[in-house]
């Protein structure tokens, strides 16, 4: 019998549907960072503030259709993959019902620094930056998270499903039951307006 550290998320999601509340607990500690980066970052520094009650949702929804999920054998993606877009569709909802409120909290109180320069220097494939640099990066990963604030809905959706999931544009496509040439049209354009607006940071801030 495989211990629950050795099973694979599809193996720990059915066990919970059998009504093994241990694997449940698995499935959220191995999970719950990474959808929680990627919530805050798709609902944006504008609904920063209702992440938290979105991320508790996405887990709601996730156990509410416990009965409703399908392995996939040898896609070892696929739990993730499902969980995701859940998640997408809770933030998306929330964005739609609310209208994008105001938040009074900042971006880097929100995000914290050091998340925001992870993330920039994943996407930049850059090397932790030298010591006389940190603070221009801190900065930059600052931006990041502007700019992708400043993409529409849609396109920031797409861009996070697509380098934060790891998603190709054909599953993106099924996931958002767009048509192919759609979904690739909206990843193009959040790539080129958020290197735009990273370029024209880097090249007139860095020291």
């Amino acid at each position: 019998m495989l211990l629950e550290e050795e099973m694979s998320d599809d193996e720990l999601m059915l066990a919970f549907a059998r009504g093994d509340a241990r694997a449940f607990e698995r499935l959220y500690a191995r999970h719950e960072g990474a959808l929680s980066r990627f919530l805050r970052r798709l609902l944006g520094a504008k609904l920063a503030a209702q992440a938290d009650e979105v991320f508790q949702e996405t887990w709601l929804r996730i156990i509410a259709a416990r009965d409703n999920f399908v392995a996939r054998g040898g896609e070892g993606a696929r739990w993730r993959t499902w969980a995701f877009t859940i998640a997408h569709n809770a933030a998306m909802d929330r964005l739609r019902v609310s209208g994008r409120e105001v938040s009074v909290e900042s971006m880097s109180e929100e995000t914290g620094e050091g998340d925001a320069l992870d993330w920039l220097q994943a996407r930049l494939e850059q090397t932790h930056p030298a010591a006389e640099d940190e603070a221009f990066w801190r900065a930059a990963g600052r931006q990041m998270l502007h700019c992708l604030d400043e993409l529409p809905d849609e396109q920031r959706a797409a861009f996070l499903l697509h380098y934060e999931d790891e998603d190709s544009v054909e599953g993106l496509a099924r996931r958002l039951g767009l048509a192919f040439e759609t979904a690739k049209s909206r990843l193009r354009y959040a790539l080129k307006k958020l290197r735009h607006c990273m370029r024209h940071y880097l090249v007139t801030n860095h020291p």
